[in-house]
This record gives C-alpha cells, sequence and structure tokens, in this order.
C-alpha cells in the first residue's frame, strides 16, 4: 500500500478515501478502459485532484475520466459536470414508479407540512409579550419555552432517524404529525398557574416536528437527482421562511380578533388534521437510492447503526456544514424569539408605542411587519442562494460551502448595525434586518443539498438526524435562553427602566454577529473537502467502492460486468 501513499492518497477521487478504496477503483479503470488509462498518475495530473486553487475550477477540462467510464464524474464526456449520470424524466418515473406530476405533487405536499411545522414553531414568537403577562414570568423563563422544545427535538431526532432509514416514512410521518397536532391544541387551554405544563407540552410537540425534519428531505432525494433536486429542495426549504413568517402573523393578527392569545395556538392544529389526510393519500414511499444507483449495481442495504455513526463521524464535509448551520441556527433560533419583543422595546424607547402594563394586552404591530420581512427574506434569500450556487458550480465544484461562507459573513455586519440602530431609527433597523435575513437565508436549501450528495442513501435520516442535533444542541436550543438569561443579567445591574429594558437585550442580542462569523468559517474549511466526499458518496452508491472494516482485507471490484469482492493483495500483483 506505500505506493499509493508517496503519492498522497487516491488521485481524482479527492481526500479521504482510504488505500483498499483507491487501490480497488484504480484497478477497476484498469480493466475497464486498458493498462494507459487506468495507470497512476503523479499528483496534479489526475481530473478532480483538490491540489487545485482554493477558489477556482478544479477539474482539469482536457484531462478528465475517460468518456463512457460508468459511474465516474464526468463519464458522458462534460469534464466539468459533478454529476455521474443524469436521469431524465421517464428514467426518473421508470425507477421511482412515480409520473413526474405525481413526484411534484408529493413535494408539494411536504412543503405544506413543512410550513405548519415553522408556523406552529414561531406562533409562540409572535404573541410572545402577552405569554409573559398572562404566566407573569421574565426574559429567562421565555426563552426556556423554546428551549423546551428545541431540545425535546433535537433528542428525538436521532430515534426517528435511524427509524426513518429502516421503515416506512410516510407512516412515521402520519403518526407524528397526527400526535403533534393534538399536543399543540391542548397547550392552548393550559391556565395561568401552570406554566410548567405549558413548558411540557411545548417539549412534547418536538416529538411530531422530529418526526418530520428528519424524514421528509430523504424522500425528495430518491424522487430526483441533479439540479431537478435542488430546484425541489428550495422549494422545500422555502416553507421554513414563509411558514415563520406566517407563524408571526397569525399569532398576532388571530389575537387580535379574537382578543385571547390562545386562539392563536388552535390555527395549526386543525391544519395539521389536512396534513396527515394529505400524507396518507398522496405520498408514496420511492425506493432509497434507486435514482442515483446504476441498474446493473448492487442494492444499498442499511448497515448498522454504529456503522452509520463511524461514517458520518469521518465525513469532514458533514462534519463542518454541520457546525456551519449551527451558527445559521443560533442566530435564527435568538432572532425568531427576540426579535419582535426587541423591536417593542426600541418604539417604547423612541416614545412612539406605550409600554406593556401588566394586565394590558400589548399593542404593537412589529410581530406582524417582523412576519412579513422574514417571509419576503426567506424567499428571496432561498432563491437567491440556489441561483448563485448554480451558477458557480459550472465553474467551481465548491461552489455550495462557498455561497455559505458568503451569506454567513455578509449577514454578520447588517445585524449588528440593525442592533446598533435601534435607538435611533427603527426604520434603518428594518432595513438591516431586511438585508441581514436575506443572506442569512442563503443557507437553508444549500446546506440541505451538500448532505444529500455526500452522505448515501442508507444513511440521509440518519445524517438529518444528527445534524439536527449538533445545530440544535449548540444552536437554537440554548441561545433564546440564553439571550434572555443575558439580558436579566444586564437588567439587574441597571436601575429599572423601559431604557434598561431595551439595553440588555440589544447588548444580549449582538452575540448573534459573533456566532455567524463562525459559521462563515466552518462553511471555508467545508470547501476543502467537497469534492472528494462527494466523489466518494457518488461511487459508493454505484458499487465501486465500499468501506472495509476494521479487520477486512477484501475490496470490490468489477469484473466480467459485476461486482465481486477480491484481496487486496490479488489487485496490487
Amino acid at each position: 500500500m506505500t505506493g499509493f501513499k508517496q503519492h498522497g492518497g487516491c488521485p481524482g477521487a479527492g481526500p479521504g478515501l482510504s488505500d483498499s478504496e483507491c487501490s480497488g477503483l484504480l484497478s477497476w479503470v484498469g480493466s475497464s478502459v486498458g493498462p494507459e488509462r487506468g495507470r497512476a498518475r503523479p499528483p496534479g495530473t489526475m481530473a478532480g485532484s483538490d491540489t487545485a486553487p482554493f477558489l477556482s475550477q478544479a477539474d482539469d477540462p482536457d484531462d478528465g475520466p475517460v468518456p463512457g467510464t460508468p459511474g465516474l464524474p464526468g463519464s458522458t464526456g462534460n469534464s466539468k459536470s459533478e454529476e455521474p449520470e443524469v436521469l431524465d424524466r421517464e428514467g426518473l418515473q421508470r425507477i421511482t414508479g412515480l409520473s413526474p406530476g405525481h413526484s411534484a405533487l408529493i413535494v408539494g405536499v411536504l412543503c405544506y407540512i413543512n410550513l405548519l411545522n415553522y408556523m406552529d414553531r414561531f406562533t409562540v414568537a409572535g404573541v410572545l409579550p402577552d405569554i409573559e403577562q398572562f404566566f407573569d414570568i421574565g426574559d429567562s423563563s421565555s426563552g426556556l419555552i423554546q428551549t423546551v422544545f428545541i431540545s425535546s427535538y433535537m433528542v428525538l431526532a436521532p430515534v426517528f432517524g435511524y427509524l426513518g432509514d429502516r421503515y416506512n416514512r410516510k407512516y412515521l410521518m402520519c403518526g407524528g404529525i397526527a400526535f403533534w397536532s393534538l399536543v399543540t391544541l391542548g397547550s392552548s387551554f393550559i391556565p395561568r398557574e401552570r406554566f410548567w405544563l405549558l413548558l411540557l407540552t411545548r417539549g412534547l410537540v418536538g416529538v411530531g416536528e422530529a418526526s418530520y425534519s428528519t424524514i421528509a428531505p430523504t424522500l425528495i432525494a430518491d424522487l430526483f437527482v441533479a439540479d431537478q433536486r435542488s430546484r425541489m429542495l428550495s422549494v422545500f426549504y422555502f416553507a421554513i421562511p414563509v411558514g415563520s413568517g406566517l407563524g408571526y402573523i397569525a399569532g398576532s393578527k388571530v389575537k387580535d380578533v379574537a382578543g385571547d392569545w390562545h386562539w392563536a395556538l388552535r390555527v395549526t392544529p386543525g391544519l395539521g388534521v389536512v396534513a396527515v389526510l394529505l400524507l396518507f393519500l398522496v405520498v408514496r414511499e420511492p425506493p432509497r437510492g434507486a435514482v442515483e444507483r446504476h441498474s446493473d449495481s448492487p442494492p444499498l442495504n442499511p448497515t448498522s447503526w454504529w456503522a452509520d455513526l463511524r461514517a458520518l463521524a469521518r465525513n469532514p464535509s458533514f462534519i463542518l456544514s454541520s457546525l456551519g448551520f449551527t451558527a445559521v441556527a443560533f442566530v435564527t433560533g435568538s432572532l425568531a424569539l427576540w426579535a419582535p419583543a426587541f423591536l417593542l422595546r426600541s418604539r417604547v424607547v423612541l416614545g412612539e408605542t406605550p409600554p406593556c402594563l401588566p394586565g394590558d394586552s400589548c399593542s404593537s404591530s412589529d410581530s406582524l411587519i417582523f412576519g412579513f420581512i422574514t417571509c419576503l427574506t426567506g424567499v428571496l434569500g432561498v432563491g437567491l442562494g440556489v441561483e448563485i450556487s448554480r451558477r458557480l458550480r459550472r465553474s467551481n465544484p465548491r461552489a455550495d460551502p462557498l455561497v455559505c461562507a458568503a451569506g454567513l459573513l455578509g449577514s454578520a455586519p447588517f445585524l449588528f448595525l440593525s442592533l446598533a440602530c435601534a435607538r435611533g431609527s427603527i426604520v434603518a433597523t428594518y432595513i438591516f434586518i431586511f438585508i441581514g435575513e436575506t443572506l442569512l437565508s442563503m443557507n437553508w436549501a444549500i446546506v440541505a443539498d451538500i448532505l444529500l450528495y455526500v452522505v448515501i442513501p442508507t444513511r440521509r435520516s440518519t445524517a438529518e438526524a444528527f445534524q439536527i442535533v449538533l445545530s440544535h444542541l449548540l444552536g437554537d436550543a440554548g441561545s433564546p435562553y440564553l439571550i434572555g438569561l443575558i439580558s436579566d443579567r444586564l437588567r439587574r445591574s441597571w436601575p429599572p427602566s423601559f431604557l434598561s429594558e431595551f439595553r440588555a437585550l440589544q447588548f444580549s442580542l449582538m452575540l448573534c454577529a459573533f456566532v455567524g462569523a463562525l459559521g462563515g468559517a466552518a462553511f471555508l474549511g467545508t470547501a476543502i473537502f467537497i469534492e472528494g466526499d462527494r466523489r466518494r458518496a457518488q461511487l459508493y452508491v454505484q458499487g465501486l467502492l465500499r468501506e472495509a472494516g476494521p479487520t477486512d482485507d477484501r475490496i470490490v471490484v468489477p469484473q466480467r460486468g459485476r461486482s465481486t469482492r477480491v484481496p487486496v493483495a490479488s489487485v496490487l500483483i
């Protein structure tokens, strides 16, 4: 194996491939296209080597893989293509058993449920001042509402990730959403002396959301490939900002119409019943990974849960992109809960709005305005991010993580300016929030796409689950509570006043800008490894590579049109 190590690993396959995987790949290329084209070359001469400049196209257009070589990126003769083979509509229908219209309808149903998911999550934020008045709680207890929900969601995500990789995903989602709807409805009848019961019900809501969020993106991945998948994921993730904005709008408007904030929590349960019916009647379970395999390649079977975890831990693109997404979750979680309250306090300090007094309903249009901004910036950001990434991908295979990095690094200064200007001009604050949230929203669909193409199909639900765990554990599970806790500590060090309440929350929210910059650095790190991890996943799906166990000295190489296990020594000889 030293002959391969001195050449820096597996040429053309990117970093991270083991020596046995390299020898199997080179052996297969040699048997398929002849000894001359299959011979290993010095570093930097094979197409796709990660020795290319960081911000440039890494593939040499004149020295790509052999045309017609199945399973290798660029095998159709276009060396700049990162997809091994793109199926047309007829090919997708033949493999999935679903017409293009039916597949698009399934995505529409999943998008509707995702919209309800985030609409319910942020309805509470839209009526947070009223909840504080009703239960007579402070900022730290208010932040605990979101923290309990996210913590439950985070803990249960791996359970549904494991189930989603092995059992019928449609029925798992039906059960989870039905349970979520019942618990949400029950939370609207809690008396004022039972705040702990509100925390419990918000925690139980996480059961339903975990059953859906870990599974739905993997269904889309099994229905579409390449640019089609990116477009459908962008449609799916449009629901996050739109649903979040509708949560603020529905919360504030339903409260105004009914005269009671409890009715705001009774909107989404009825819509949840409709979602369960649509899931049961419209959604069909596609075969896992079939659209990414060649017809003559062996089917993928689930591996053990521990094997899945080991493989994900050795995938640097997955780890680093998840850390970057954690920063996104930290910032969005903090803003989602605290931005309307911060804007209300800003207006009180500026003299534009009377203060929210005990026993009175809090009158403010900020939840409604912030909801509209969230909807609009989400649509703009998600669409802008996907389109920029799609265009840059033609000349730079690292475009996805670089666009994510640019979005986070660009949003940080605008979010800081929105906080710094709040005492002088509420209009300037809204403008900077608009720009910052647009840049922040560029990440949503791209991060999901990265996960789906660097992780093999039989591990995607598990990967989704552990990305949720990581991003929420270090992100929005604790960020609302942390912001509220810092705010309370600062307020206790100053004389009681409306100005001190505003300044305390202002200073605590400035932590978001710093965390956003750290997330941008994580995405820059992802760009270093993205090519190699993507190629390895593609080759594994097509049966050209396999993962060796701790004591496994055999590799898979194609022989006479089928994959065969042979000892490593026989390949080297």
